[in-house]
């Protein structure tokens, strides 16, 4: 049996309570390897071959420590994502990621090293709405809700 480094997740086993951005929008993510201090480079993901950006999201599970309410989704995607409109009277934007991968990894930077995850998707809409995404080719596809 072969287990990929990445697993492929449904927003709800992630998100059970739904999602929230916390930034106005996708910022790229910076390639610390390629990168010096005038130059800004944009990191690729390693299996598309896509630009990443990165977005913030609260979790808003009653149940969930309070150092795994906030997270950062990464995207590869062609172009930058579009974040969905926020909801009048709101500070947050519900999201819903397409693609959703979750990739776990040891996370020894404090004294007592402990299993993590990191999150990737293919992009991003309003709960329920039809969305427009990139696939991994980065070409477009229509997809219903």
């Amino acid at each position: 049996m072969a287990i990929k480094r990445r697993l492929r997740v449904a927003m709800e086993d992630v998100f059970p309570h739904g999602a929230f951005l916390t930034t106005d929008g996708a910022e790229p993510v910076r390639d610390f390897d390629r990168s010096s201090k005038d130059k800004f480079v944009q990191q690729h993901d390693t299996v598309t071959g896509l630009p990443l950006w990165e977005v913030g999201v609260h979790d808003p599970d009653p149940e969930a420590r309070k150092a795994e309410r906030s997270v950062t989704v990464k995207i590869a995607a062609e172009v930058q994502p579009v974040p969905p409109e926020a909801l009048p009277g709101l500070p947050f934007r519900p999201v819903e990621f397409e693609g959703l991968e979750v990739t776990p990894y040891l996370d020894s930077n404090s004294p007592r090293p402990r299993v993590a995850f990191s999150l990737r998707a293919t992009g991003m809409h309003a709960p329920g709405q039809n969305r427009r995404h990139a696939t991994s080719s980065g070409k477009s596809a229509e997809a219903v809700a």
